[in-house]
């Protein structure tokens, strides 16, 4: 049977989400502890809705696994509040329960929300917030960071923005890129898209920050966006200050339908 899985974590101890070896990572980190828990033979292996990299933090995490029948039925009643005895302080799954039918995690998704959070205040961030906020030494202008943020909306190639893999589309569909600065000062960076490739976030933020900092002209972004190739005078940020917010899903009727047409438009790779 297929399990859902709602997690969050802080990355800053995490070299990202995917396994490797000799590092500690949310997959393998979840991936054991679920084994334990349901008392598997071996961990039984996890797909997730967006791949955060080392230093990434998520809130609204979705993975999914396939497990016996028989590990659900003996296991599965306190299966959540075991987890919470065996993970990490970094590590939290909040709901785990049976999977609708045609459910995946990661191909299922509609659309991922994430957050980045910047500090432009001369004196630097609060050390409260120094894991997920990252300072920024100049000053920043929230409304030309919003113009050039407007020109890339909708459906594009992101190539220039992305790390290309062998066999994957880079074309995705931008729902909201909004630049907003909170009553404590922090300036937010408000992402939607239907998914995201390797790096895009935080090479959009980068490419707003040369905007914002009056480097770079709102037009600019523009004219990036319609390179044929990685673009190199984009700045990819650093990661702490990303979160993964939110990942949406259709009805359930419709979680089949929307699997495999994400799997065919992109080519097999969604992040």
């Amino acid at each position: 049977m297929r399990l859902r899985i709602d997690l969050g974590y802080d990355g800053s101890g995490f070299s990202g989400w995917a396994k490797q070896p000799g590092l500690r990572t949310v997959e393998s980190t979840l991936d054991d502890s679920l084994a334990k828990v349901l008392r598997l033979p071996e961990p039984p292996g996890l797909t997730v809705a967006g791949r955060t990299d080392a230093g990434v933090h998520a809130r609204g995490q979705v993975a999914h696994t396939d497990v016996p029948l028989d590990a659900w039925a003996q296991n599965g009643e306190r299966a959540l509040y075991r987890l919470s005895r065996v993970l990490p302080d970094d590590l939290r799954v909040v709901a785990l329960c049976e999977a609708p039918p045609g459910f995946d995690a990661r191909f299922s998704a509609t659309s991922r929300r994430y957050t980045y959070r910047l500090c432009d205040a001369p004196v630097g961030i609060d050390p409260i917030r120094r894991l997920d906020v990252v300072w920024n030494r100049r000053p920043l202008d929230v409304a030309a960071m919003n113009a050039a943020a407007a020109q890339l909306v909708g459906e594009h190639d992101f190539v220039a923005f992305c790390k290309r893999r062998e066999g994957a589309s880079t074309v995705r569909t931008l729902l909201t890129l909004e630049w907003r600065r909170g009553v404590d000062g922090l300036i937010e960076a408000l992402v939607v898209a239907d998914a995201f490739c390797h790096n895009m976030v935080r090479s959009i933020v980068g490419a707003c920050v040369a905007v914002g900092e009056g480097r770079r002209s709102p037009e600019w972004v523009g004219d990036v966006l319609r390179e044929a190739e990685r673009s190199s005078s984009v700045m990819v940020m650093p990661p702490q200050g990303l979160t993964l917010e939110e990942v949406t899903y259709p009805p359930d009727a419709e979680l089949a339908e929307r699997a495999r047409s994400a799997r065919r438009f992109r080519g097999g790779v969604s992040r």
